[in-house]
C-alpha cells in the first residue's frame, strides 16, 4: 500500500473532523444542540421507544399520538436494514457535527469523481457544508433533510462515474449511495435530487445525440437504471410502507368535496396549493443568496445599541426595556410566514460560479448553470404561479410536498460545484490567460454590479415594510426605525458582499498577472470562503443553541396538570387545548394524545379535528375517549362523557359518501348511534346487513390488555351486538380476531372502527399485523445479494476478459 497515495485522503477526513468538531465544539464537552422538531420529535416516539426498549421488537403502531397511528413515519427499525450500519460507520461523530462531516465528505467525493485536485475539493467541500441553509437546518431539528442532502452528492459522484464509463465503480457507487439516500427517509430531498439527475441524464443525452453515441448512452442509462433499483431495493420495507401508509396521510387524496364551512372544496390527490406554496421564495428575495440580509435576515434578529430601533425605545420606555426588546425584532420583511435565517450560498461562491459560467465549457456547465436555474425559479413557488402550478397539476408526486423554497438545495450543490470547477480551470495552463482575464472581468462586472447596485441604490428601491410590522403600531416611531435598520442591513451587506467579490477577483487577478502564485492564492481565498459563510452561520446556528445532554433526552418534565392525569391508570385519552392539539408532541411524552406532532398526519384524522374537533363538537371528543382535558398549564377537566374504550349501539346510518359521513357527526348521538359508509358496508356484506340492535341493557364490552399493537377486549351479552371501538381504522395492518377466529370489521364515525359482536362471552382482539413488513424484508434481503453479487461477478468477468 502507497502512503503517498493515502496521505491527502487521511489529511482530508483529519480537516474534515477538526471542521465538524470546531464549529460545534460544544459537543466535546457532552452538550447536544436543542432542536424544536426533535424535542416534538421525542414526546411522539416515548411509547415506540419505551416498547422497544421492554419488549426488544418493533411495535410498527403507536397510540400516544393522533389517538393512533403507524409508526412507519415516526420510528421504525425495519428488518434487514443494514444500510444502518454503514450510515453509522460514516456518522462517527457526535450530532450534529455527524452531518456536517457527511457533507463535507460526501462533496469531496463528488469532486473526487470529477478529478479536481485533492486540495481544491477540501476547499470546495467546505464552502458546501458551511452554506447557510445546511446550517441552519440543524437549528430547526431537520435532520433527516440534512441527513439527505449529505449523502446527495454521493448519488451524483456515481453518476458521473458511470458517464465517465467507468461503469464497475459507478455502479457500486450509485447503488450504495442511492441506498443510504433512501434510508435517510426524507422522500422530498430525495425527489428533489431526482430533478437533478433528470436535468444531468437531458444534457447527456443531447451530448450524446449531437455526438452520435446514443448506443452508450442506453448503457449507460441501464447500468444506471440497475444500479439504482438495487439501492431502491434493499429500502423496500421502507418504501412499501411509506407508500401505502401515504395514501391514508395527509399526502393522499381526500375522499371529501366541502370545506369545514360546506362551501365547495378544491379536488387534489394530495396537498392543497396554499399548503404546497406557502413558503414560497420571493423574487426579490434571492438575492439573499448573494447579500445575507437583504430581506432582514431571519423572521426575528437581534440588534445593537447603535440600531434606529433600539435608539427609540430607549428614548421612549428606558434603557432596560429597549434592552430586552432590541434581541427579537422582526427584521424580515419578506413575505413566508417564518425564516430561520438567509439561504445564503456566499457572494464568492456566487462571483466563482459565474466565473464557471464564462470559464468552464461543455455539459458539465450546462447541467449546473440549468438545474441552479431551474431550483430557483421553482422555489419562488407561488410568487410565479405559472410554472408553480404547472409542476403542481401535472408532474408526478410533486403535490406530496410542501415548502416549495426548500428545491433550492439544488442551487446549494450546483454552486459551489460549479465555483471549484472554475477556479480548476482558472489555475489550469490549457487555459490561455487571454480567456481568464476575460472570464474573471466579466464575472467581476456581474456579481460585483449586482453588489455594488444594492450597496448605493437598495435603500431606495423598496418599501421594507413586512408583513408583522402591525405588532408595533403602538408606538408608530418603532416601524419607522425599524425600516430605517432595514434598509442599513441591506447596505451593510451588500457593502460586505461587494468587499468580498473585490478581494477575491483581486486575488485572482494579481495571480493571472503573476503577482502572487497559487498557493498562497488558495489558502487566501479558502480564508475569505469560511470568513464569509462561518460568519453567517454562527448568528443563526452557535453554542448557545446547546444545552445538557440529560435536557435533550428528556426534554419535558410533567407539571401539575399531568401528574393529576397521570394518578389513573386506566386506559384513556387526553386532549390539550391550551396549545394547538395537532402541533404538540408535549402531550404524548406523557400521556395518549388526541393530537401530536408530524407532516404526515393520517388525513381523515387531520379532517375530523379541522371539520368537528376545532368546532367544539363533545361528541366527537367522546367517541374518541378523551376523559382528560387541558385548559392550561395547571387546569385539567375530566370529561365524564368519555364513551370509554369500546361500546354498544343500537343504530347503524348508512350513507353514501364521505361527505354525508362528515355531517353525519355533527349531531351524532355517539353512544347509541354509529354513521358508516354504504361501501364499507359492501366490502363484507353485499348489501345484507343490519341496521338496528336490540341494544342489551345488561351486555358489557371493555379493554382488558393494551399493547400498543395489540388490544384484548372482553365481551357479554345475551343478543348479537355491534361494537364501536375508540381506536383508529386502519385496514392495511389491523385484524380482528372474535376468539381466535378473524372477523371482518370496518371504519365507522370517520375514522373508528366498528363490527358485529355474536351474542354470548368472546373474546376480541385487534392485532397489528402489516403485510408489508414481511414482503419487504424479502425484497430487501434480494437486493443485498445482488448489490454484493454482481459487483463480484462483473469484477472477475472483466478480468477475465483482460
Amino acid at each position: 500500500m502507497n502512503f503517498k497515495n493515502i496521505f491527502p485522503y487521511a489529511i482530508t477526513v483529519f480537516v474534515f473532523v477538526i471542521a465538524s468538531l470546531l464549529y460545534f465544539n460544544p459537543v466535546l464537552s457532552g452538550k447536544q444542540i436543542k432542536q424544536s422538531d426533535i424535542t416534538q420529535f421525542s414526546g411522539m416516539a416515548k411509547e415506540i421507544v419505551d416498547y422497544r426498549a421492554e419488549k426488544g421488537e418493533e411495535p410498527y403502531w403507536l397510540g400516544n399520538a393522533f389517538s393512533g397511528m403507524p409508526a412507519y413515519q415516526v420510528s421504525t427499525y425495519f428488518p434487514n436494514d443494514f444500510m444502518l450500519y454503514v450510515d453509522k460507520v460514516l456518522r462517527f461523530l457526535p450530532r450534529p457535527a455527524d452531518y456536517l462531516f457527511l457533507y463535507f465528505l460526501g462533496f469531496f467525493l463528488l469532486l473526487n469523481a470529477l478529478k479536481v485536485d485533492w486540495k481544491l475539493a477540501i476547499i470546495g467541500s467546505l464552502s458546501f457544508g458551511f452554506s447557510t441553509y445546511l446550517i441552519i437546518i440543524f437549528g430547526a431539528g431537520h435532520n433527516a433533510k440534512a441527513h439527505a442532502i449529505a449523502y446527495m452528492p454521493m448519488v451524483i459522484a456515481g453518476v458521473l462515474y458511470v458517464f465517465q464509463k467507468r461503469y464497475l465503480l459507478g455502479f457500486v457507487v450509485t447503488a450504495l449511495a442511492m441506498a443510504l439516500e433512501i434510508y435517510t427517509n426524507h422522500p422530498q430531498m430525495t425527489y428533489y435530487l431526482g430533478f437533478c439527475l433528470l436535468i444531468l441524464g437531458v444534457v447527456e443525452f443531447i451530448e450524446a445525440f449531437k455526438s452520435k453515441k446514443l448506443p452508450t448512452f442506453g448503457k449507460q442509462t441501464a447500468v444506471l437504471i440497475g444500479a439504482m433499483v438495487i439501492g431502491i431495493g434493499v429500502n423496500a420495507t421502507r418504501l412499501l410502507s411509506m407508500k401505502e401508509y401515504s395514501e391514508f396521510s395527509t399526502r393522499g387524496k381526500s375522499e371529501l368535496t366541502i370545506n369545514p364551512d360546506g362551501s365547495p372544496k378544491e379536488v387534489s390527490s394530495g396537498l392543497d396549493k396554499s399548503y404546497i406554496t406557502e413558503y414560497s421564495y420571493g423574487i426579490w428575495e434571492t438575492f439573499n443568496l448573494i447579500i445575507p440580509r437583504f430581506m432582514g435576515g431571519g423572521t426575528v434578529e437581534k440588534l445593537d445599541e447603535n440600531s434606529d430601533f433600539y435608539q427609540v425605545l430607549e428614548q421612549n420606555a428606558g434603557k432596560s426595556v429597549a434592552k430586552d426588546y432590541s434581541s427579537q425584532v422582526l427584521t424580515y420583511w419578506g413575505k413566508q410566514p417564518i425564516v430561520e435565517a438567509p439561504a445564503y450560498i456566499g457572494a464568492i461562491l456566487f462571483f466563482l460560479f459565474f466565473l464557471g459560467i464564462f470559464l468552464v465549457k461543455g455539459k458539465l456547465k450546462y447541467w449546473l448553470v440549468s438545474a441552479t436555474i431551474f431550483s430557483i425559479v421553482l422555489s419562488w413557488g407561488k410568487n410565479f404561479s405559472g410554472i408553480t402550478n404547472f409542476f403542481i397539476d401535472f408532474v408526478p408526486l410533486y403535490n406530496k410536498f410542501r415548502a416549495v423554497s426548500s428545491i433550492q438545495v439544488i442551487a446549494e450543490l450546483c454552486v459551489p460545484l460549479l465555483g471549484i470547477l472554475a477556479l480548476r480551470n482558472f489555475f489550469s495552463s490549457e487555459i490561455s490567460s487571454e480567456e481568464k482575464e476575460n472570464a474573471l472581468k466579466k464575472a467581476f462586472y456581474t456579481m460585483g454590479g449586482i453588489t455594488l447596485f444594492f450597496t448605493l441604490f437598495g435603500s431606495s428601491l423598496f418599501a421594507f415594510e413586512g408583513i408583522r410590522d402591525a405588532q408595533y403600531q403602538q408606538l408608530p416611531v418603532l416601524i419607522d426605525a425599524l425600516i430605517a435598520d432595514r434598509k442599513s442591513m441591506l447596505f451593510y451587506d451588500s457593502l460586505r458582499s461587494f468587499i468580498l467579490i473585490l478581494i477575491s477577483g483581486g486575488l485572482l487577478w494579481f495571480f493571472l498577472n503573476k503577482k502572487i502564485k497559487q498557493a498562497p492564492v488558495l489558502v487566501a481565498l479558502a480564508a475569505l470562503i469560511l470568513f464569509d459563510l462561518v460568519s453567517v452561520d454562527m448568528k443563526y446556528v452557535n453554542k448557545e443553541d446547546f444545552t445538557s445532554a440529560r435536557k435533550v433526552q428528556k426534554p419535558f418534565t410533567a407539571n401539575a396538570a399531568d401528574k393529576e392525569i397521570l394518578e389513573d391508570t386506566s386506559y384513556y385519552r387526553v386532549g390539550n387545548f391550551s396549545t394547538d392539539p395537532m402541533q404538540d408532541g408535549r402531550t404524548s411524552y406523557f400521556h395518549k394524545s388526541i393530537g401530536g406532532y408530524h407532516a404526515a398526519k393520517m388525513k381523515r384524522y387531520q379532517e375530523l379535528f379541522d371539520y368537528q374537533i376545532a368546532k367544539n363538537n363533545m361528541e366527537v371528543l367522546n367517541m374518541l375517549n378523551t376523559k382528560y382535558i387541558i385548559v392550561g398549564e395547571d387546569k385539567v377537566q375530566t370529561n365524564l362523557e368519555a364513551n370509554g374504550n369500546a361500546w354498544f349501539v343500537k343504530q347503524l346510518h348508512v350513507v353514501n359518501s364521505a361527505n354525508e359521513e362528515m355531517k353525519a357527526l355533527d349531531s351524532l348521538d355517539t353512544k347509541n348511534e354509529v354513521v358508516v359508509e354504504n361501501q364499507e358496508l359492501n366490502k363484507i356484506y353485499n348489501s345484507d346487513y343490519k341496521t338496528s340492535f336490540d341494544k342489551d341493557s345488561t351486555a358489557t364490552i371493555g379493554l382488558t390488555k393494551y399493547d400498543v399493537n395489540k388490544l384484548v377486549y372482553e365481551s357479554n351479552s345475551q343478543k348479537k351486538q355491534f361494537a364501536v371501538f375508540s381506536e383508529i381504522y386502519y385496514k392495511d395492518g389491523w385484524n380482528a380476531y372474535v376468539d381466535g377466529r378473524l372477523k371482518p370489521h370496518y371504519r365507522v364515525n370517520y375514522v373508528l372502527r366498528g363490527m358485529e359482536i355474536p351474542a354470548g362471552k368472546h373474546k376480541i382482539e385487534f392485532k397489528f399485523e402489516p403485510k408489508v413488513i414481511q414482503k419487504g424484508k424479502t425484497i430487501s434481503l434480494i437486493s443485498y445479494v445482488l448489490l454484493l453479487l454482481i459487483p463480484v461477478g462483473w469484477f472477475f468477468f472483466e478480468k477475465k476478459k483482460k
